[in-house]
This record gives structure tokens, C-alpha cells and sequence, in this order.
């Protein structure tokens, strides 16, 4: 077996949990992101801490071994099987969503005590309705996401790649050839165009077509690439409805909702709301959309200049949701901040992103201006490719490839 780059960011909200029994661990993310790696990765670790291999049951059901498992039956018959260990035994179940009525199976060697269970599968099936209704409580998502930028440099020299010195040369390709460990190992950016392109197609017959009903295949593709065009821009069902029709698709508000949840559902995209910073309460309607993956956008444009300010914001808000933060969109009164971050001990921070600041005065107070609007003591930065601080009024002035470098805003 080939050497597995290790996802440390993962692994160590996971480790905690090996030899937890009583939760299933549920690896949820884009197809391609790393999941089954992650999943592989966990049970190398298990190995080297002297787990015997016959405590470790690994179902990879879409090898030719297990791929005929398909029933709720055959999946408790073959866990049986190998369950041939006297204390607590270690369950890998890989693409899960192949077995129909997989929930009822895991929780039933859940109950039993002596199973620590780990899933993955289609994001769609296993954040259906069935799995949280029947195991709430019972288990914990963890959810993956592309490489990040620092894991992107770190990765190619896994591989033997040569990282040049120079971060905005890498920066601009890693926005350009995004973070799909797979597309890493391409050497051209077409070859990784071609792939990503794989994998968005791979999504709508796998987890898309086959989970929902889309009579008019047309109108759900035109939906996709609105959306993917239109990542990071403010828009609403309304807007997307009247663009649409303009460009001669009509289609209902519910049908459309629908096909923007399917999309979210696969981990496409993540929707971004608003948040009013005076009244202190969420704007209904208005929103962003940001990609799992910038690739997604290039794969299905010929267009290879990159609009900086969606897509480093794109990078920063997929960042943040990696580090476990709750992102939104602020407005004070006329003004936008481009995010408030809260993580799971209320804390907040604001930011604003743009690639320069240093081109003149009227840029740099543009991207001030919103923080220095905000009346609460919470921390404040500005980040952008600039290696020249401008800090003021408390605010912070932070290179991006720094911070996306494992850098910690709390």
C-alpha cells in the first residue's frame, strides 16, 4: 500500500474518539476530498499503537470484494463473519450509502459495547433524514474539506514537487488547480481540469441524480453553473430566479430551492447568510454561495483570470469552516464586512480580505472602513497578500498566506 499523507487537522479531532464505543464517527465531505484516506489513515495509527489486525474490520464497499454487499442483511452477515476478536473491535465502513437500511445495522453493534464504529459515504445519504433520525445522539460528523493551502504545499512535497519560494506564485495555483488530493498528482493543469470536471459529473450521477427527482436536466445544469459563476457574489432566490429567466430557463421557487439544497446536500457549495450588525439579527433571503473546491469554478470555464476578491474569500471562508468556525456575512448600515467568525466558545473575530491594500488610500480605507464601524471590543484583521502592515485603530493588518498557513485568529 502506497504511503498516506496524513491529514493531521483531522486526525486530531478524531483521535480522541478511537476507542469511543458508544458514538459512531460519521467522515462527511465532498466526493474526493480524502475521506476514505482519513478512514485508512485512522486505522495505520490503531496498528501502530499495537491493535491487532484481527480487532480491525475494514469494508471498502465499492472494492470488488464487498461491492456485492447491498443489504442490511449481507452487511450484519459479513460483519459477523469477521468479527472473530474477543474485546473491543475496531468497524471501518467505507461508502456506506451502497446498503440500503445501513443505519439500523450500525446502531445495533453500536448497542452491543464493544464496537468502535467509523463511517463514510455519499454526503447526501448520510445526512439524510433516516441517519439523523435514528441515531441522534449516537454519533459525531466530522467533515472533511479540499486540501487547505498550507496541506496543498505540504502535500506537493509529500509527492516530490518543487514549491517555489515564492507563496503568490503558489497561491495563484492552488486557486487555479484547487485542492483535490487526487488532481495533486497531474502534472498539467488540463489533465487536473479533466478530473475535477470528473468529479462534478461524478456528483450528480452518484449522490444528486439518484437521491432526488430532476425531470428537466437541462435547467438543474444551467442552476449548477449559475451558482458556480456566481460564488461569492450577494444574490437571493429572487435574483436567481430573474437571471435565470432572462437567460430563458423558468423554473419554479421550489424547484429551485430544491436543486440548491441538492447542491449543498453533495457539498458542492455552502451558503454564507447575512448577519445585520445593529439590530443584531440575521437578513432572511440575502446570502453568499462559496465552493467546496475554487477548481470547481475553472473546471467548467475556459477563463483562467482569477477574480481575487471572491475567490480569496472562498479560500478563507472553506479555511475557517475547516478550523470548525460559524461563518456569516456582516453589514453596518451601508457597509460589509466580509466575515464574522464565532467558534464553539462564542468568541468572534471579524474579517475583510482583498489581495492589496498597498495601491493607494482609497483601497486601503475601503477595507478599513467597515471594522472601524463595528463598536465592540472584539479582535479585527484585514487580510491580503501584502507583506507591508498597515495597522491602525486596532486593527490588524495580516498576510493571507500566513494565516492560511495554520495561522489561529482566537
Amino acid at each position: 500500500m502506497n504511503k498516506l499523507f496524513k491529514r493531521e487537522n483531522y486526525l486530531k479531532k478524531i483521535r480522541g474518539f478511537y476507542n469511543d464505543t458508544e458514538t459512531i464517527k460519521v467522515i462527511t465531505g465532498v466526493r474526493r476530498c480524502g475521506k476514505s484516506s482519513l478512514m485508512q489513515t485512522v486505522k495505520e495509527e490503531l496498528t501502530d499503537q499495537g491493535i491487532p489486525s484481527e480487532a480491525i474490520i475494514y469494508l471498502d464497499l465499492d472494492s470488488r470484494k464487498y461491492r456485492s454487499i447491498k443489504t442490511d442483511t449481507q452487511l450484519e452477515q459479513t460483519i459477523d463473519f469477521l468479527s472473530d476478536f474477543d474485546g473491543i473491535k475496531y468497524l471501518f465502513i467505507d461508502e456506506i450509502q451502497n446498503v440500503v437500511g445501513f443505519e439500523e445495522v450500525v446502531n445495533a453493534f453500536r448497542g452491543e459495547g464493544d464496537y468502535s464504529i467509523f463511517i463514510t459515504g455519499s454526503n447526501s445519504y448520510l445526512l439524510s433524514g433516516e441517519l439523523t433520525t435514528k441515531l441522534t445522539g449516537r454519533y459525531i460528523e466530522f467533515e472533511m474539506f479540499p486540501l487547505s493551502f498550507e496541506e496543498y504545499l505540504e502535500m506537493k512535497m509529500f509527492y516530490g514537487q518543487t514549491v517555489n519560494a515564492n507563496l503568490v506564485i503558489e497561491l495563484n495555483n492552488y486557486l487555479l488547480e484547487g485542492g483535490f488530493p487526487k488532481a495533486l498528482q497531474y502534472p498539467s493543469i488540463s489533465d487536473k481540469r479533466t478530473y475535477v470536471k470528473s468529479v462534478i459529473d461524478e456528483i450528480f450521477e452518484k449522490d444528486i441524480k439518484r437521491r432526488i427527482k430532476i425531470r428537466n436536466s437541462e435547467a438543474f445544469q444551467r442552476v449548477r453553473k449559475y451558482i458556480i459563476n456566481n460564488f461569492g457574489s450577494t444574490t437571493s432566490i429572487s435574483n436567481i430566479l430573474s437571471d435565470l429567466q432572462k437567460a430563458g430557463i423558468v423554473i419554479k421557487r421550489e424547484t429551485l430551492n430544491r436543486y440548491i439544497r441538492a447542491l449543498t446536500d453533495a457539498k458542492i457549495m455552502y451558503e454564507c447568510d447575512r448577519f445585520d450588525l445593529k439590530s443584531r439579527k440575521s437578513i432572511s433571503g440575502e446570502k453568499k454561495y462559496y465552493l467546496a473546491d475554487t477548481s470547481f469554478y475553472f473546471a467548467i470555464n475556459t477563463d483562467n483570470r482569477i477574480n481575487y476578491g471572491p475567490a480569496l474569500e472562498n479560500i478563507v471562508f472553506v479555511y475557517a469552516k475547516s478550523k470548525d468556525y460559524s461563518v456569516s456575512i456582516g453589514r453596518i448600515g451601508k457597509l460589509e464586512c466580509d466575515f464574522i467568525l464565532r467558534d464553539n466558545q462564542m468568541n468572534y473575530a471579524y474579517l475583510q480580505i482583498a489581495y492589496t491594500i498597498n495601491e493607494s488610500k482609497t483601497t486601503e480605507d475601503r477595507e478599513f472602513a467597515p471594522l472601524e464601524a463595528i463598536r465592540d471590543n472584539y479582535p479585527k484583521f484585514v487580510m491580503t497578500t501584502d507583506y507591508l502592515m498597515q495597522n491602525r485603530n486596532g486593527i490588524k493588518h495580516v498576510n493571507i498566506m500566513d494565516y492560511l498557513k495554520n495561522g489561529q485568529l482566537f
